[in-house]
């Protein structure tokens, strides 16, 4: 992974892997953002679940009303040859009493190690540039492939979080290690 200088309004750096280019949103990303947010298959993992698509749209808003504006986190488009892919964050949560990772994938390009590739960028992101000694994320217990994912690059379950509707969400943390140096 390598990081790069931010583009001008945002504090976020642009981050490269093998195949992916992570950079601050543009306001030309809101019909992929919400396109994005809006697939049930992506959407049903992310927060509380689908949302309206009046809500994506607020949301995306926000990322630079709120978010960029005022240097919240660090909130990433996800491109794979110049088309948006995925999304990814890091940000401190009190949920974990920490920093946490998001990233959701458009369901065409699950499978092909994509996922594992934006996880490793922004875990990197955290110990190097943020100096972070543990980063965690949390997971629906019924997610298998994300936990499966974040399993392979080092994360280990901590505890369950019973949720409100009777689901289970993992807290799952990576602690940094001489090797992430």
């Amino acid at each position: 992974m390598q990081a790069l200088g931010g583009s001008v309004g945002a504090v976020t750096p642009v981050l490269r892997t093998e195949r992916l280019l992570l950079d601050p949103y543009t306001p030309e990303d809101e019909e992929a953002f919400v396109a994005l947010f809006q697939d049930t298959r992506v959407s049903r993992w992310m927060g509380d679940g689908p949302t309206t698509e009046a809500e994506d749209r607020a949301l995306f808003g926000r990322v630079f009303t709120k978010v960029y504006a005022e240097d919240l986190f660090d909130v990433w488009a996800v491109r794979r040859d110049g088309r948006l892919v995925g999304h990814a964050e890091i940000k401190r949560t009190d949920e974990v009493d920490g920093h946490e990772i998001i990233y959701a994938l458009a369901p065409g390009a699950w499978g092909s190690g994509l996922g594992t590739e934006i996880a490793e960028a922004v875990v990197a992101y955290g110990f190097d540039a943020l100096g972070l000694t543990e980063v965690h994320a949390t997971v629906a217990a019924a997610n298998t492939a994300s936990l499966a994912l974040l399993a392979r690059i080092g994360f280990a379950h901590v505890r369950d979080v019973q949720e409100d509707d009777g689901s289970t969400t993992r807290v799952l943390t990576r602690h940094r290690t001489p090797a992430d140096a």
